[in-house]
């Protein structure tokens, strides 16, 4: 059945989407979900529940150190590389074992099939 224009647009009134409603942090006044603790200083209803601080100097840590090990690892790839300035390097794939480069020699896939003409078709 066909619906119209009015009884689709009647029925699609409902699927506006709706903004979120926001709560002030007592602590920092920053805006967080009600009733959830405040992401920016981990406080809700004016007690701390989990110490940001402490976790964003962790995480700030630990970037730090993926940082260095990332910029040493690059350093040991560039002092190993045995390249010659001004030359290309080599990137031929002949070396490279593939499964599409792999020959299959078989009795029926080298048999040569005869075209017959289809039924109805003459030769």
């Amino acid at each position: 059945m066909r619906h119209t224009r009015a009884h689709t647009a009647n029925r699609r009134s409902h699927h506006a989407l709706k903004a979120p409603t926001l709560a002030i942090c007592s602590n920092c006044g920053a805006k967080h979900r009600p009733h959830h603790m405040c992401l920016d200083c981990g406080f809700y209803k004016g007690r701390m529940v989990m110490d940001m601080s402490a976790k964003k100097q962790a995480r700030e840590e630990r970037l730090q150190a993926k940082k260095e090990i990332i910029s040493e690892q690059k350093g040991t790839v560039d002092t190993d590389s045995e390249s010659i300035p001004g030359e290309a390097p080599d990137t031929s794939l002949e070396d490279v074992p593939t499964e599409k480069a792999k020959v299959v020699d078989s009795p029926e896939v080298a048999q040569v099939k005869s075209a017959t003409p289809r039924k109805g078709q003459a030769s």
